[in-house]
């Protein structure tokens, strides 16, 4: 299995960059997946800086509501004819974002919800063999403090992410797991895909919401710490993060965690 970034806020590789992320994922099989769509269309044009054809997609994921996953959705609706696309069923809802001038809407463009092209998940889904997508993550282990700023329908009332969902890959015996922003927190996240699969995952890439924490420095350092510790309990596991987990962030996680964990850039790839 090749993981190859196509957007992400940072790129090593001079590739164009924004605040988003979408994977392509080359199975064994020779079948192709595509794991969120950032924000428009600049996943197609990097897909193609980097030998990727987007035509070429079997399966596509929109992990959970939020333009910077899946705004691109219709430009990929546009130029892949053939790939259903997983989502879950909440992710239309309307989603917000608290900044400093007030709510802004940061959810998908509701007019694709009835292309055709899209299967609506919830709790469990088996896509295909060595495929499943799973929702409903219970928990509440280093919850992201940044959530605070996050709205679901309820614009006074902070988003469940009951619409996000993760991805879980097994072939070759990695079995490696997809996790967006991991909004319900990756530890918590990492436990419920055991409970769906059975299996500790090899392989985890994830954002982990780390920015906009609102925490003191000695705070955000303590849960660092705590998050770092819970991860060094998943053993052989190996870590990519990215995105929404931040340099900085993943720069204390790195300190502590060493070679288990890696930041995955635009244009980076790694072969599992």
């Amino acid at each position: 299995m090749k993981v190859t970034s196509v957007i992400e806020n940072t790129s090593r590789k001079g590739l164009p960059v924004e605040h988003g992320l979408s994977l392509f994922v080359e199975r064994e099989d020779g079948r192709n997946v595509l794991f969120d769509v950032g924000q428009g269309n600049l996943f197609s044009l990097n897909a193609r800086a980097l030998g990727l054809n987007i035509a070429d997609v079997d399966v596509a994921v929109v992990s959970h509501g939020h333009y910077d996953h899946g705004g691109g959705l219709g430009y990929f609706l546009a130029e892949n004819r053939k790939a259903k696309v997983f989502i879950h069923r909440d992710a239309f809802q309307p989603h917000f974002s608290l900044r400093d001038d007030g709510l802004h809407y940061i959810g998908l463009d509701e007019s694709l919800k009835n292309s055709g092209r899209l299967v609506f998940c919830n709790d469990v889904t088996l896509v295909e063999d060595g495929m499943t997508l799973f929702s409903n993550v219970g928990g509440s282990v280093c919850y992201p403090a940044g959530n605070r700023l996050l709205f679901g329908p309820d614009s006074n009332v902070n988003d469940s992410f009951c619409h996000e969902q993760s991805l879980v890959i097994e072939e070759g015996g990695n079995v490696a797991l997809f996790a967006g922003c991991a909004h319900r927190g990756i530890v918590n996240i990492i436990r419920k895909s055991m409970d769906v699969t059975g299996r500790t995952p090899t392989h985890v890439f994830a954002g982990m919401h780390l920015v906009k924490s609102g925490l003191t420095d000695a705070g955000e350092d303590a849960f660092i710490s705590s998050l770092a510790a819970e991860l060094s309990q998943f053993s052989g596991t190996m870590f990519y993060t990215m995105h929404c987990t931040g340099m900085e962030q993943f720069a204390k996680l790195k300190s502590i965690l060493g070679r288990r964990i890696e930041y995955l850039s635009c244009g980076d790839d790694i072969l599992i």
